[in-house]
């Protein structure tokens, strides 16, 4: 049958073998990454300085891990410009020493507002008394009678709202009178083609013996249909001559009814004008009520105003006072911290600055994928040979069926 099934790869192997990959793609990525710089303000140099010791768990294997120290150096007039920085750093400490010297004499004199403006007393503050206002009018709010409104009006008679038939009946009638006619013809020349149908050998059932019944019946349909038609034209033509009737009938109602209309609208309008002349003179004796009355407040919002205008004089008169000793305070507070920033600024400015280091360069690993071409391999091959078995097969199986035969 062939070969054996190839051999699975060894998994300690196969990581053994990634590992090492991986770890010479990294030293080389370190070798390319790890780029010397010149720039005018000084040079970064890399420089292997060493290696450490790193031992494969899996099969003992021991690999050198080359150690890399960046070296950076600053340009003579940047090395200057530093010189003199520290050097101006180690005086301001100086200052900074000198003059902290004087804190406890600062501290140990008390803060005192005694000399201070005063605030404002919020106590002497007292609410404004308002005014109140008066009552409104009484103002008229009913007219005389004039007597009651026209509301209803007599009666202009029934209006005809349906016809005394849909003439449904007669309707009928004609679609009796047309199908009695048509039916029996009808009828007979189904028979006909029924028998001019069985001569020509078709026979119930075949397509051209239903093709031509269905003909048939269509235009049967179409012949009772228009009976159907000529009903409801007559019908139609009946309701017509109703509906004439009906409008003409409502018609002389309606103006029976706008003639009453027109009565009891005059009388209306006349009560109307009477209304409205009443309604005049309340609203005028309203109006000068109101008018007074709207005088009376004025006055009221005058006086009351007047206390207001008052009372905020007197309200700014101690928030002026306590802005006053707020200034006062705040210089007072400048002139005691003024000493201590100072020194506090100095004190900033001799710290001891560490140094900048230059970012190591970062290994961005992009590995062989060893293990994944061994294991593809191994399938590879595995493939191959089944594919070699099953055709194997195959033949075996055609050649005992030759022999079978």
């Amino acid at each position: 049958m062939g070969k054996s099934t190839p051999k699975a790869p060894d998994p300690k192997e196969t990581a053994s073998a990634q590992t090492a990959t991986n770890i010479g793609t990294a030293i080389a990525n370190g070798q390319i990454g790890n780029i010397n710089q010149v720039t005018p303000d000084g040079t970064l140099t890399y420089s292997q300085t060493g290696s450490s010791k790193w031992t494969d768990p899996l099969n003992g294997k021991v690999y050198d891990i080359p150690t890399t120290t960046a070296t950076q150096t600053l340009s003579a007039t940047q090395q200057q410009l530093k010189d003199k920085t520290d050097a101006t750093k180690g005086n301001l400490a100086n200052v900074a020493v000198e003059q902290s010297n004087r804190l406890g004499a600062l501290l140990n004199d008390p803060f005192s507002t005694d000399k201070l403006p005063a605030a404002g007393n919020a106590a002497t503050l007292g609410l404004p008394q308002y005014q109140q206002y008066g009552s409104g009018p009484q103002l008229q709010t009913s007219l005389p009678n004039v007597g009651q409104v026209q509301t209803e009006l007599a009666d202009a008679g029934n209006i005809t709202k349906t016809y005394n038939s849909d003439f449904s009946a007669d309707r009928q009638k004609v679609e009796d009178a047309l199908l009695s006619r048509i039916n029996p013809q009808l009828a007979n020349d189904r028979a006909a083609l029924e028998q001019k149908l069985a001569n020509q050998g078709l026979m119930p059932g075949s397509e051209a013996f239903n093709r031509a019944v269905d003909e048939s019946s269509r235009q049967s349909n179409d012949a009772r249909y228009g009976a159907i038609l000529a009903g409801g034209q007559e019908q139609s033509r009946l309701v017509g001559l109703e509906a004439q009737r009906a409008q003409f009938q409502n018609s002389a109602q309606q103006q029976l009814y706008d003639q009453i209309l027109g009565k009891g609208t005059f009388a209306n309008a006349g009560q109307q004008q009477k209304f409205a002349q009443g309604l005049a003179g309340a609203e005028y004796g309203n109006a000068a009520n109101q008018q007074m009355f709207e005088n009376s407040t004025r006055a009221t919002s005058g006086n009351n105003a007047l206390k207001d205008q008052a009372f905020n004089a007197e309200q700014a008169k101690i928030a002026a006072q306590n802005t006053q000793r707020t200034q006062a305070l705040n210089e007072a507070y400048a002139a005691r911290n003024q000493p201590l920033n100072e020194i506090a600024a100095l004190m900033s400015g001799s710290q001891i600055t560490g140094p900048n280091f230059v970012p190591t360069q970062g290994q961005s690993i992009a590995n062989v994928d060893y293990a994944g071409l061994v294991n593809q391999d191994y399938q590879n091959r595995l493939g191959a040979y089944n594919t070699k078995q099953a055709g194997a097969g195959a033949l075996l199986g055609g050649l005992a069926g030759m022999f079978a035969l």
